[in-house]
């Protein structure tokens, strides 16, 4: 029998504000905007991507400070999002160029908020041999032989 559970914090018009202002956020996310991650993020945030397995919002900096360092003219833009309470799931694509290669990421995240409408659950979704891997040279070549390999035939 599943017992019945309480959303205790935002109300559900206020989370729906509040994932508005996160959106808002991330799509406006520049290397001098950094420095507002602290009021979207909690301080003990769970932050999981293909790449990162982190706890804390120094570490959860960083990986944003580490993705201004490596890629050029990183953005992301959101494509759609669910919003239940406390919790939403954002699609989005991320655009970023690479030794001048212009990349494109599609993926979603789910996000938890806690009691003070900060992000205390960030987990990305998305498919590193597809987005990725397949789009470098030699790898590239590779795993699309594999893909080819496993697919069902019709």
């Amino acid at each position: 029998m599943q017992e019945d559970f309480q959303i205790v914090g935002l109300q559900n018009n206020d989370s729906q504000k509040r994932f508005k202002q996160i959106i808002d956020w991330f799509e406006t996310l520049t290397q001098e905007t950094l420095g507002q991650v602290g009021s979207i993020y909690s301080v003990d945030t769970h932050f999981r991507d293909p790449f990162n397995h982190i706890t804390g919002l120094e570490l959860v900096t960083k990986v944003y400070q580490h993705m201004f360092d490596t890629l050029e003219t990183p953005r992301f833009v959101i494509t759609n999002s669910v919003v239940q309470d406390m919790q939403a799931f954002i699609s989005w694509d991320f655009i970023f160029k690479i030794r001048g290669h212009s990349m494109l990421i599609q993926g979603c995240t789910h996000m938890v908020l806690n009691p003070e409408g900060r992000i205390a659950v960030h987990r990305d979704y998305w498919d590193v041999a597809e987005e990725l891997y397949e789009k470098i040279p030699v790898l590239g070549s590779l795993m699309r032989l594999l893909k080819r390999k496993f697919a069902m035939s019709h």
